[in-house]
C-alpha cells in the first residue's frame, strides 16, 4: 500500500468538500521515519458519503463508520473512518452507541494511545496533534490518551497493545497507564482466545519479545494470558547446562535469539519449547526434568487449542517442541536417521530454534554449524530419494500385502540412505535376503 494512494483519497474527500487525514499507526510510522503497513484515513464525511465518492469500496463496520477502499494493488486497502465519539462499551470491546461528529478533536479523544492519535495533512505535511502525541514519540512514552482505567475498560485488549508497542519502539509505559494495567489486568480474560493470541503473536515476532515477557510479567498481565509461561519462573536448571539461569530466563533469552523476519509458528515454538520443565523438575543427583518433552508437546497442544491456533500452525508448534532435544544426538545419528531428521517440515524452523536455544544456554553452535554444512553436501535427491522398491515390487517378489510391508519398505528406504543400496536390482537382492518370502 502507497502513501500516494492514501494521500489520493484524503485529497478526494477534500475536493468533495470534506475534511480529511491520514490517522493513527501510519501517521506514528511516517514520523518515526518507517514504512506504515497500512493506512487509515479520518473524515467528517459519513459511510454513505464515502461509498457514494469511491463506489468500489464496502462497508466492514457501518454502523463504526467504517468501510474499505481496495488499493491499486487489489489486495491491500485503505480504511476510512468517519469521525465519531464513543459512547459506553459494556462488552469491555465495542461502544454501546456510536455519534458520528465533524470535530477530529472528539475523533481522536476517542483513541488508545497519544502516539497513535495524531492527524496528517499528507499534502502539505501538516500534523495535528490535540493530545501530545509528538512530544511522547520524542521522549518514547506510550500513554494512554485521556483516564488510562477508562480506556482499558473501552477494549482490554489495549492493554496488551500497551506492552507490545513499548517493546517493539522500546519505549517506557506512562506510570499512571501502568498502574491501570497492574490494577486490571485479571479483565483481560474477557477478551477473546483469537485476540489475546494475535497481539501475544505480534509481541513474538516485532522484534524484543524479551522485553514484551519481562512487561507481561511486570504488570501482571502473563500469569492471565499465559499462566503455563509465569510457571517458569524460580524452576531452576542444572547450572552445568544452563549457565544463564532458570526456566523463565532461559525462554526469554532464546525468544531474543530468534532470526528477523520471524515466522509464528518458529516464535511460538521457541516461548513453548521448555513448557513441560516446570511440571517434570524433580532433585536427584542432580536437576532433572524426565520426560519434560513429552509433557511438553501436551501442555502445548492444550495452549494451541485453548488460544485457536490452525491445525496446520498446531502440528508445527508441537513438531518445534516435541523434536528440539533430538540435536544434542546429532553427531551420533546414523546417516539415514540423521538424513530423515533433516527432512522434518519446515527443517529451517527447527534449525532456527535450535540455534536459539543453544545461545539462550551454553552458546556452542557446533552442531548448528555441522548441520549447515551436512545441508551444503547433502543434495536434495539424496535426501529424498526416489524409493528403489515398491509395494508393487514385493507383492510380485511373493509378498502379502500387511503391516510387514511398512518394515521391509523402511529397512530398504535405511540402507538407501546410508549408501549400502544403489539400484532397483540391488534393492530386490536385499528384500530376498533379509526378509525372505
Amino acid at each position: 500500500m502507497s502513501k500516494a494512494f492514501a494521500s489520493s483519497i484524503v485529497e478526494t474527500l477534500r475536493q468533495r468538500g470534506f475534511l480529511a487525514w491520514l490517522v493513527g499507526g501510519c501517521v506514528r510510522d511516517l514520523l518515526l521515519g518507517r514504512e506504515p503497513k497500512d493506512y487509515d484515513v479520518a473524515t467528517d464525511a459519513t459511510p454513505q458519503q464515502v461509498m457514494a465518492v469511491f463506489p468500489e469500496t464496502y462497508a466492514v463496520g457501518e454502523q463504526f463508520g467504517v468501510v474499505l477502499v481496495p488499493g491499486e494493488d487489489g489486495a491491500s486497502t485503505v480504511e476510512i473512518a468517519t469521525f465519531r465519539r464513543d459512547i459506553g462499551a459494556t462488552d469491555g470491546r465495542h461502544p454501546d452507541e456510536v455519534q458520528f461528529s465533524h470535530d477530529p478533536r472528539e475523533d481522536v479523544a476517542r483513541r488508545d494511545f497519544t502516539i497513535n492519535g495524531m492527524l496528517l495533512d499528507p499534502l502539505s505535511g501538516e500534523v495535528l496533534d490535540y493530545v501530545g502525541g509528538r512530544d511522547d514519540l520524542k521522549t518514547g512514552m506510550i500513554r494512554t490518551i485521556g483516564d488510562p482505567e477508562h480506556r482499558f475498560a473501552e477494549d482490554k485488549l489495549r492493554m496488551l497493545r500497551a506492552v507490545r508497542f513499548a517493546a517493539r519502539f522500546e519505549y517506557e509505559i506512562d506510570p499512571a497507564t501502568f498502574a491501570a494495567m497492574q490494577k486490571m489486568s485479571g479483565e483481560i480474560e474477557v477478551v477473546s482466545h483469537e485476540r489475546v493470541r494475535d497481539e501475544l503473536t505480534r509481541i513474538l515476532v516485532e522484534g524484543h519479545a524479551r522485553r514484551g515477557f519481562l512487561l507481561l510479567d511486570e504488570c501482571g498481565l502473563l500469569p492471565h494470558v499465559l499462566p503455563e509461561i509465569s510457571k517458569m519462573k524460580g524452576v531452576e536448571q542444572p547450572p552445568e547446562f544452563h549457565p544463564e539461569g532458570d526456566v523463565f530466563v532461559h525462554t526469554l533469552m532464546v525468544i531474543d535469539n530468534l532470526p528477523q523476519p520471524c515466522p509464528a509458528t518458529l516464535a511460538w515454538g521457541a516461548l513453548l519449547h521448555d513448557v513441560g520443565k516446570p511440571a517434570t523438575f524433580r532433585i536427584a543427583e542432580r536437576i532433572r526434568f524426565d520426560n519434560h518433552v513429552e509433557v511438553g508437546v501436551k501442555i502445548a497442544e492444550q495452549i494451541c487449542r485453548r488460544l485457536h491456533f490452525s491445525n496446520d500452525d498446531t502440528e508445527q508448534i508441537l513438531a518445534l517442541v516435541d523434536n528440539h532435544m533430538k540435536f544434542g544426538h546429532v553427531s551420533r545419528m546414523k546417516e539415514s536417521t540423521l538424513k530423515k531428521f533433516m527432512r522434518l517440515p519446515r527443517f529451517e524452523e527447527h534449525l532456527a530454534l535450535h540455534r536459539a536455544d543453544s545461545l539462550g544456554s551454553h552458546r556452542h553452535l557446533s552442531t548448528y554449524d555441522f548441520l549447515l554444512q551436512r545441508r551444503e553436501e547433502i543434495p536434495a535427491e539424496k535426501l529424498r530419494p526416489a524409493p528403489l522398491v515398491t509395494g508393487d515390487d514385493l507383492i510380485a517378489a511373493g509378498h502379502a500385502p500387511g503391516p510387514k510391508f511398512k518394515e521391509i519398505l523402511a529397512a530398504v528406504e535405511d540402507a538407501q540412505l546410508e549408501g549400502r543400496l544403489t539400484s532397483h536390482d540391488d534393492a530386490l537382492a536385499f528384500v530376498h535376503r533379509e526378509f525372505p518370502a
